[in-house]
């Protein structure tokens, strides 16, 4: 009985040994799929990344537009403003030299007081 159970023995090793070696080999074979998985995945994260980036790319483009486009419509209305306001203060002008020219011309004709 002695070598039955040897042979049992060397047989329940051996056999246990081919297992832990499919084991193994199984695992070898789940790590490349995993890595190959992760492969896939950092290949669609940095997909999305650029799309983001496209998208973030064009959202602070048209931000930028719209702040030129702001600017010049700022420009655009302080120029109007400006001739507006030049011609009240030419009018303004042009009605202090009336009234110079009035002091002027009436202290011409009038008699001189401090003589």
């Amino acid at each position: 009985m002695s070598e039955s159970q040897s042979r049992y023995s060397i047989i329940e090793r051996l056999t246990q040994k081919k297992l832990d070696v499919m084991s193994a080999k199984s695992d070898l074979k789940e790590s490349i799929t995993g890595k190959k998985q992760k492969i896939i995945d950092v290949k669609k994260d940095y997909e999305n990344w650029t799309v983001d980036i496209e998208k973030d790319k064009e959202r602070t483009s048209r931000d930028w537009i719209r702040k030129i486009e702001n600017a010049e419509r700022e420009l655009k209305h302080a120029e109007e403003r400006l001739s507006s306001k030049e011609e009240v203060l030419d009018k303004k002008l042009e009605a202090l030299e009336e009234a110079l020219k009035s002091i002027e011309e009436i202290s011409k004709t009038s008699p001189n007081i401090n003589k």
